[in-house]
């Protein structure tokens, strides 16, 4: 993408490369998956599914470079996943949710509202991505997915009405909070540089407020499109516990 949406004091036609993202985590109580990137069909044509959208953000993945073939790699397909948390309704993080057939999708309300919305293809929202049939459970606030304090949804909006990030609490490694495009990149959250496809700078600000204040009490911040701090976390069969 030009690296003058994510930040504003870019060089006019400097690119960036984004990493996608998609977080298994493996609970007593089930299979979670946080978003499910890009579809497998844009690697070869993504004008085809997204339209106007992959001029402006091109992908240049491989066909293999997807959730599906992640979770093979441990043993597991889609149908082992119990369920989807979206952190937001936008194409290169519920691209793949179509193939989760058993799982139910978790989406914060004002997310399903935004995505339904009159004008919602003109900001992003593709019901080819998004509109699917397995059942979609809306909330409205915090939320402790099991009751036992590992895996809690924090609503963070700005980048979209109703954007969620997930708070993982994890028996040896510590707290890592998963912050989606609430935070794209570690510039963001450090020199507060707004993202020109913030849909509110108000919510977004609160927003990094609230990440700050988890950060302060521990938690290591994932950056939902930083390719340095991408680079050297595990990945694939390799596990954070």
């Amino acid at each position: 993408m030009r690296k003058q949406v994510y930040l504003p004091s870019a060089e006019r036609g400097e690119t960036i490369e984004l990493p996608v993202s998609c977080v298994l985590m493996r609970h007593a109580q089930g299979n979670v998956l946080f978003d499910t990137g890009c579809h497998p069909s844009v690697a070869t044509d993504g004008e085809a599914r997204w339209g106007s959208m992959a001029r402006a953000m091109a992908p240049i993945m491989s066909a293999d470079d997807n959730v599906i073939s992640q979770l093979s790699c441990l043993g597991l397909s889609p149908d082992d996943i119990d369920v989807v948390i979206c952190s937001h309704f936008h194409p290169d993080h519920c691209g793949c949710n179509i193939f989760f057939r058993k799982a139910t999708i978790i989406v914060h309300a004002a997310e399903l509202a935004a995505a339904k919305a009159e004008n919602a293809i003109a900001s992003g929202y593709l019901p080819v991505e998004w509109d699917c049939p397995m059942p979609i459970d809306v909330f409205d606030e915090q939320k402790d997915l099991f009751g036992d304090g590992h895996i809690t949804l924090i609503p963070l909006p700005g980048h979209t009405p109703g954007l969620t990030g997930v708070l993982a609490a994890l028996d040896r490694d510590g707290s890592f909070l998963l912050t989606s495009d609430a935070v794209a990149l570690r510039a963001n959250l450090e020199a507060e540089a707004t993202p020109k496809n913030t849909w509110s700078i108000e919510h977004h600000l609160k927003s990094l407020a609230e990440i700050r204040k988890i950060e302060a009490s521990g938690a290591r911040i994932v950056f939902g499109h930083d390719d340095e701090q991408w680079a050297g976390m595990k990945k694939g069969v390799e596990a954070y516990l």
